[in-house]
């Protein structure tokens, strides 16, 4: 906590002021994550001061908002090709990243739960910079690392928009190595001689547990093939925040294994109103059928790997 608080007086992140007059201050809250390696080992404890930004009003704390997030097919590309040019992939981390963008709106946020400034415990802080929690604050992060990728020749990929080729030169931003890449964006990237392997074994993990499927049964396909699913209008319903969860979490999934892929897509057209046979038909999804019955490794995710620099090698050759 007391590193993420220097973290701010480094950025200037705020100052503290009185309460403007018909102003009002958005509340903050602690966050604490343990952040896990690829193994899913606690490799650091951290602390992160979020704004209540689900206070925030539109039109009058904030105007125009976008996350802007990779597109995975863009990422598989990138590793595909740094494989077949034999390049080793390195990682970087920005610390506080959100912390270099500045914000236009005028907005005022409630001091620390637990560091109030004695001398003026009524006081807020005016931000300047962009908080985390803040509707405001992805983008703008993304217009500041923007400008200065572009400001130092780098070229804006024109598909994927978060996606800059040129070599990094200078130093503005307080970075720090993280090594080789092994993990990113839930993707397990396993660096090797005859090429770069990507895998989802600990996201799989993760979602088994979110879901609590304690014990995975053993199923031939990922959808059953002799009965169609149909709409089931007079079926039970069941809680449609759950069914779409389910979808989104196996909709990732799909980056490494597409051989649910179908059968997610299938599903995913019954999120209005699910029923109880359309989540049965979802949890079977997550059985194993990978086909590796003892170290439960995909088969077929290793195949779309291999699918992936044949593509590329055809590309370059016709080059």
């Amino acid at each position: 906590m007391q590193e993420e608080l220097l973290q701010f007086k480094l950025q200037e992140v705020w100052t503290l002021v009185d309460l403007p007059n018909g102003k009002r201050a958005i509340g903050s809250k602690w966050v604490f994550r343990n952040k896990k390696d690829e193994r899913g080992i606690v490799i650091r404890n951290k602390a992160r001061l979020v704004a209540q930004g689900y206070t925030q009003e539109e039109g009058i704390d904030y105007d125009e908002v976008f996350a802007p997030v990779a597109r995975i097919e863009a990422i598989r590309l990138f590793l595909a090709y740094a494989s077949f040019k034999d390049f080793v992939v390195y990682q970087m981390d920005v610390k506080s990243a959100f912390l270099y963008g500045k914000i236009e709106e005028e907005v005022y946020v409630c001091q620390p739960p637990g560091f109030e400034d004695p001398d003026f415990p009524d006081r807020v802080y005016k931000v300047k910079k962009a908080l985390y929690g803040l509707h405001q604050a992805p983008r703008a992060w993304y217009e500041t690392l923007s400008t200065y990728l572009l400001d130092n020749r780098f070229q804006r990929g024109k598909i994927d928009k978060t996606l800059f080729i040129k070599r990094y030169k200078g130093d503005i931003l307080l970075m720090s190595s993280m090594g080789e890449l092994t993990l990113f964006l839930r993707l397990q990237v396993q660096q090797k001689k005859d090429g770069i392997f990507i895998s989802q074994d600990k996201y799989v993990v993760e979602i088994l547990k979110k879901f609590e499927f304690t014990e995975v049964k053993t199923a031939s396909t990922p959808m059953e093939t002799q009965k169609p699913l149909l709409k089931d209008e007079d079926g039970e319903e069941v809680d449609v925040h759950i069914y779409r969860s389910m979808i989104g979490s196996l909709m990732y999934l799909t980056s490494s294994r597409p051989n649910i892929m179908f059968a997610v897509c299938a599903y995913a057209r019954y999120q209005v109103n699910p029923k109880v046979s359309h989540l049965h038909a979802v949890k079977r999804i997550f059985s194993d059928y990978a086909g590796a019955s003892l170290d439960r490794k995909s088969t077929t995710g290793g195949k779309a790997k291999k699918s992936v620099r044949l593509m590329m090698e055809k590309l370059v050759k016709r080059k």
